[in-house]
């Protein structure tokens, strides 16, 4: 097993807008096409897309949400990663790692247009994980939130969303 920089080298990572580092590694050949859709997709989608992405001790993956189901999935790491996620109003937190005697679970589901972000439990060290989208991922369905925005929506949530956004 190596470190982060050992992953980033190898896997030809890059720095994700949300924070992190990541690489597309699958990108569907088949289109599913608009008409198809439910109407939150402005065009045709692939049917799936996957990347690697990895986060490294203060590394965060901000607020964001997007418009289909992801799956994240757990390789390897140091460190298992919190997901929280906004769901009614409130905050709901998951653990993905190998440790599954700590409630840590292989692959975390994030339902479509939630409001989510990540950190390292041990800020010392990594985590290399997968995520997988269906419809398959593209920017014009990502939203990065603004600190503005999720404090008019969620002024109960101040702490975390300050934590989480810029």
């Amino acid at each position: 097993m190596g470190n982060a920089s050992f992953y980033i080298k190898k896997l030809r990572l890059e720095k994700h807008p949300e924070g992190g580092w990541f690489r597309e590694i699958y990108r569907a050949e088949e289109i599913t096409e608009k008409h198809a859709l439910p109407g939150r997709y402005s065009s045709a989608r692939n049917y799936s897309t996957s990347i690697y992405y990895l986060l490294e001790g203060e590394d965060k993956s901000m607020f964001h949400r997007i418009k289909s189901d992801e799956i994240w999935h757990f390789y390897t790491g140091s460190s298992s990663v919190e997901i929280l996620l906004i769901l009614d109003g409130k905050i709901k937190k998951l653990h993905l790692g190998s440790d599954i005697e700590k409630q840590e679970t292989f692959q975390v589901i994030i339902p479509k247009n939630t409001w989510f972000t990540a950190h390292l439990i041990n800020k010392q060290g990594y985590s290399l994980i997968g995520c997988t989208v269906a419809p398959g991922f593209d920017f014009d369905d990502f939203e990065l939130a603004t600190r503005g925005q999720l404090l008019i929506e969620f002024p109960h949530l101040e702490t975390v969303i300050k934590d989480f956004t810029t």
